[in-house]
């Protein structure tokens, strides 16, 4: 028997047989240890190094310094940071002869092989310390080639974000790169402080972050925009702080027409360019202040001051952006006829119309900071993933991947069942963090090559990326509706029904050139897109994407079903021709967990039903029969010696208990008696006191061989994979046991 932690330090010790508090013990711990921290918003310049479609940096240096001679270096510098120690398998795709460095020791230095050869890739293990990390690139010149591309393998997933260092870029994001020189300079000898100014390590590092004389002599938006050839717009953004003045005055000088509004209230309107004093009749709590103004003949922009009862009012940021120190943000250009409320104006989730400087349509336009080329990005900057899929202490909120989309479906299930509003707020809070910048995310893409936020929903080319979240989006629109939920839904249901890659007969499987896992078909998948399918349908009233979902149970269990045990293979691999046949415990879980959330809104009179009953009733008794005394499950189900593991356990306890529930598993004891020992097991061996969860694996790849999963895939406290499902199971084992007492369904 797996043990993971003292019988004293159990929930259920600590609780006994109360359920629901062991319920909202997990839903409380969670939201605890996920505090809602938003994402982070930092100056960005448009002259720094891009990411490409596969989140490499490309640092191809040769165009960025064409000053550079024939066996000159450069230096690319950047920080990152770990919350915990985190390992992070890195590519390098060299352009010439390259060094990389992390914290002063070189980790790797091209041959002359991968100097020379066009479509050399290098995979660099990289293990980041708690704390900052310095990466430092050292490129040389050549004819074959001067930088290289570098960044993190599955970067939508493993994300890489780089910050900039020295004094004065502090909070920026982006990576610097010097001017070149001739010879060597930094390495394991050497070094550039990343806390100095730039002027302290001996070079000149780019992109420049200030405006020559010329340009800060220009009016403001002039000097961010050019100067307009017709009549256009442009807005100013800040915040001001007012606690019971009881006057307020705005002073200034607007370059055209302008208006202002204070809280979204229109104080001040000039028809003509020129300077102005104005006293504000009501001047409030204050807030926040906006400024249109249109550009004239002595140029475009503004200066604005104000003061509060006879004294100076200094402005604030409206948002805080890191790695900036103006007040003003900066929104430009946009047609002059273009009528925008302020209240659609002043936030950072919605982009604007731009046109160019000849009044065009010119797409959308964001926020622009008082520097060359340098615009307010947010980043999400979280719990980052590592090699072994664990998160460490951070956050996890604002994240949009799949264990997170279980997550939320249990915080919501939780919050009902408890009778508590405020973790239902919490989860549509997480939920809205990622669909409110949607529009954003897919606009920061095409700017920057690789988004900043929401990777995996605007980067979507699996099921992973789409399924589970949008599961819980949808199951929050059911119960608290938002606009964009139903229209996201509908992007991902196109996503699934047709663009994702088919089998000859429809079958869902991933096709993935030069991946490892090309041409498999995973069990997992059926939990990726059967409860989102069968959301959609009911969300949107287009039954033909639950008949889907019920279409890929039955080809599904075609490829994967091992008839002799009544269990499922993990994978099968089309390249072998055949399945793995290890039937690893919570894929088993994802398939079981997921046919109930089908079989709850099929109608009775859908054509595979009974087929999908069928099914639902031949694994459940092939599970069943797996159990351990514990009331666990294990790793590998019919492997004796693997270790018993929690998240499968807590799928089939909510599968064994909707059935029972449902009816599906009428007339046989067997299967209440198996839930309610699993959640005594769960309670009592992998749920401790305090609502940590224990003895859930790390995500999965796949193999042949189930030692693979019994001894490389171990178990990580706290891991998303088994925190939600966990919740999930504990609500429906209180559903069962009441259902037992008084005979009511409650759903």
């Amino acid at each position: 028997m797996t043990v993971y932690m003292d019988a004293r330090d159990s929930a259920r010790n600590a609780f006994g047989d109360d359920d629901l508090r062991i319920l909202e013990l997990l839903a409380n711990r969670y939201v605890g240890a996920n505090p809602p921290i938003p994402f982070a918003y930092r100056a960005f310049s448009r002259q720094g190094i891009m990411q490409n479609a596969e989140g490499l940096y490309e640092m191809e240096l040769a165009s960025r310094l064409p000053q550079a001679a024939h066996g000159d270096y450069a230096y690319v510098y950047g920080l990152v940071w770990s919350d915990n120690e985190r390992s992070i398998d890195c590519n390098l795709e060299p352009i010439g002869p390259i060094k990389l460095y992390l914290n002063e020791e070189m980790l790797f230095r091209t041959s002359a092989v991968e100097e020379m050869k066009p479509d050399a890739r290098v995979v660099v293990p990289m293990l980041f310390a708690k704390g900052w990390n310095r990466i430092l690139i050292e490129a040389r010149r050549t004819p074959a080639g001067f930088g290289c591309r570098f960044g993190a393998d599955e970067a939508k997933v493993r994300i890489l974000n780089v910050l900039a260092p020295f004094a004065g870029r502090e909070g920026s994001a982006g990576w610097v790169y010097s001017e070149p020189v001739r010879t060597a300079r930094f390495g394991t000898e050497a070094w550039p402080d990343a806390r100095l100014t730039e002027s302290d390590s001996g070079l000149n590092w780019l992109p420049r972050t200030g405006w020559t004389s010329a340009e800060a002599d220009l009016p403001n938006l002039e000097r961010l925009y050019g100067r307009p050839e017709t009549t256009v717009a442009g807005y100013g953004w800040t915040r001001l702080p007012l606690t019971g003045a009881r006057s307020l005055e705005l002073e200034g000088r607007a370059n055209g027409p302008a208006s202002v509004w204070i809280d979204g209230e229109l104080v001040l309107e000039l028809p003509e360019a020129g300077s102005f004093r104005h006293s504000v009749s009501s001047a409030g709590g204050g807030g926040q202040l906006l400024i249109r103004v249109l550009n004239g003949p002595q140029g475009w922009g503004f200066e604005l001051d104000a003061t509060a009862d006879g004294k100076p009012v200094a402005f604030e940021q409206p948002v805080h952006v890191h790695g900036y120190d103006g007040e003003w943000l900066y929104a430009g250009p946009i047609a002059a006829d273009a009528s925008l409320a302020p209240s659609a104006v002043c936030r950072t989730s919605d982009l604007m119309p731009a046109v160019d400087l000849g009044g065009n349509p010119a797409g959308s336009t964001y926020w622009e900071l008082d520097a060359p080329n340098t615009r307010l990005r947010p980043f999400y900057e979280n719990a980052m993933l590592s090699n072994k899929w664990t998160t460490g202490t951070a956050t996890n909120f604002g994240r949009w991947d799949y264990p997170l989309g279980v997550t939320m479906y249990g915080l919501l299930r939780a919050a009902k069942a408890l009778g508590r509003g405020e973790l239902s707020d919490y989860a549509l809070s997480h939920i809205r963090s990622c669909t409110d910048m949607y529009d954003y995310s897919l606009w920061d893409r095409a700017e920057y090559g690789f988004p900043g936020i929401n990777h995996q929903l605007v980067l979507m080319r699996m099921l992973d990326n789409c399924g589970s979240f949008g599961s819980a989006m949808l199951e929050a629109q059911l119960r608290a509706g938002d606009d964009n939920f139903p229209r996201i839904a509908d992007t991902i249901a196109d996503f699934m029904l047709n663009r994702l890659e088919r089998r000859e007969d429809g079958a869902f499987y991933r096709l993935s050139e030069g991946e490892y896992f090309d041409n498999t078909m995973w069990a997992d998948d059926l939990y990726m897109s059967a409860p989102f399918l069968t959301r959609h349908a009911i969300v949107s009233g287009k039954r033909e994407a639950m008949d889907e979902a019920a279409r890929q149970f039955l080809l599904f269990r075609r490829y994967l079903f091992m008839e002799d045990q009544r269990i499922m293979s993990h994978v099968h691999d089309f390249k072998y021709g055949q399945a793995t046949r290890v039937p690893w415990g919570r894929g088993n879980g994802w398939v079981l967990f997921s046919l109930t959330e089908l079989l709850e809104h099929l109608p009775e009179d859908h054509p595979n039903r009974e087929a999908l009953l069928d099914f639902f009733r031949a694994m459940s008794a092939g599970v069943a029969e797996l159990q351990s005394d514990s009331g666990l499950w294990r790793q590998v189900l019919n492997e004796p010696e693997a270790y018993e593991e929690a998240s499968c356990t807590a799928m089939f306890a909510y599968a064994f208990a909707r059935g029972v529930r449902f009816g599906w598993l009428q007339g046989d004891e067997r299967y209440a008696d198996a839930a309610n020992a699993a959640w005594r097991g769960l309670t009592g061996k992998a749920i401790d006191r305090s609502g940590n969860v224990h003895g859930v694996c790390s995500g999965s790849r796949y193999s042949f061989s189930p030692d693979y999963y019994m001894y490389d895939l171990r178990t990580v406290v706290n891991d998303n994979h088994g925190i939600g499902i966990m919740m999930l199971a504990g609500v429906e084992i209180h559903l069962l046991k009441t259902w037992q007492r008084t005979g009511a369904l409650t759903i």
